[in-house]
C-alpha cells in the first residue's frame, strides 16, 4: 500500500474465526457515514491520516496509531490528509473480546477503551501480523496473533467494564426510544413517517427526535439506514444477489443500497457477498460494481 494515489478495498473473513471480519483498504475521497457496529472496530493506519467522527470529538490517526471504537459507539471517517489513509481493520465481535477478558480475570461485562487512538507499537504489529495470517489463509497463526493482540490492548488499554446491552441494545434508554426503534426494526419495508412514529410511542415529533438523536447517536431515519445495512449483510451472508437484498431490506434499488452499504463497511454489497461465500475479495469504487 506505498502508492496513494488509487482507493482499493479488501473485504474478508478471519480463516479460524468466520465471524471476524477484515478490512484492508486506501481511500482518499471516500467518506464513511455516521454509523455504529455490534462489535469492535481495532484500525491500524499504515500510511497517511484518518480523521473521524466520536463522541470525544473530531480525531485525527496517523501512521503506526490503532482507532479503537467500542460496540454500538456512532462515527464517521475521512481523509485527513491529501493523500487519503491506508490502514488494516480487524471487527471482532464482543463475545471474543470479551471471551479473552474473561480469560484474563476481568469481572463479568464488556470491556470498554476509553481511548479512540492508541499509540501502540507492539499490539499494531500484531494486527498487521493478523491480516497477514488471514490473506494467507494461516488459521492457526491469525487466530494465534488475534488473541495475543486482544490481550495486549485490553491489558493495556480497557480500563473498564460496560455492563448491560453494549451493542446499541435497549439497556438504559428512553421508554419512547426503545419502542420506537423496535417499530424500525420492524418497519424496513414500510416505515412510518416521524409524526406516525412519535404517536405510536406515545410522545410528540420533535422530543422523539432529540431523544432518539441524544440516545443513539443518529436520528431515526439514519438509524433505519443502519438497520437496512445490517439485515442486508445477513441476507448477503446467505448468498442473495444484491438486487434482491435490495428489495427486501427497503432499499429503493440496488443503487441505494451500495450508495449506504459501501458508505458503513467501506466494500460494495457485491464485494462484500463474495468476501463472505469465498473467503476473501478484492474491492473497486462502487461505481463500478455490476
Amino acid at each position: 500500500m506505498s502508492d496513494m494515489g488509487e482507493e482499493v478495498a479488501h473485504y474478508y473473513r478471519h480463516p479460524a474465526l468466520p465471524e471476524v471480519d477484515l478490512l484492508r483498504a486506501r481511500f482518499v475521497t471516500h467518506r464513511f457515514n455516521r454509523h455504529a457496529h455490534d462489535g469492535y472496530v481495532f484500525g491500524v493506519i499504515d500510511a497517511g491520516v484518518e480523521e473521524f467522527e466520536h463522541p470525544g470529538g473530531v480525531q485525527r490517526a496517523g501512521p503506526g496509531s490503532i482507532v479503537v471504537v467500542n460496540p454500538g459507539v456512532v462515527h464517521g471517517g475521512h481523509a485527513g490528509a491529501p493523500e487519503g489513509w491506508a490502514y488494516r481493520v480487524i471487527y471482532p465481535p464482543v463475545d471474543v473480546v470479551a471471551g479473552v477478558a474473561a480469560e484474563l480475570g476481568a469481572r463479568p461485562g464488556t470491556p470498554v477503551f476509553p481511548d479512540p487512538v492508541v499509540d501502540d507499537p507492539a499490539a499494531a504489529d500484531l494486527l498487521r501480523a493478523v491480516h497477514r495470517a488471514g490473506e494467507k489463509g494461516d488459521a492457526l497463526a491469525a487466530s494465534t496473533m488475534l488473541r495475543t493482540a486482544l490481550t495486549g490492548l485490553l491489558t493495556r488499554h480497557a480500563h473498564d467494564i460496560r455492563r448491560g446491552d453494549a451493542s446499541g441494545g435497549a439497556w438504559g434508554m428512553p421508554r419512547a426510544v426503545r419502542e420506537a426503534r423496535e417499530i424500525l426494526h420492524a418497519s424496513l419495508l414500510g416505515p412510518p413517517s416521524l409524526d406516525e412514529l412519535a404517536e405510536a410511542v406515545g410522545t410528540r415529533p420533535f422530543p422523539l427526535l432529540r431523544a432518539f438523536r441524544d440516545t443513539v447517536g443518529l436520528p431515526p431515519h439514519a438509524y433505519l439506514n443502519q438497520v437496512r445495512v445490517r439485515e442486508a449483510r445477513v441476507l448477503l451472508d446467505e448468498g442473495l444477489r444484491p438486487a434482491d437484498v435490495a428489495a427486501r431490506t427497503g432499499f429503493a434499488d440496488q443503487a441505494h443500497l451500495t450508495r449506504h452499504f459501501k458508505r458503513t463497511l467501506g466494500v460494495p454489497p457485491g464485494a462484500y457477498r463474495s468476501a463472505r461465500t469465498i473467503g476473501r475479495v478484492g474491492a473497486r469504487p462502487a461505481a463500478r460494481e455490476s
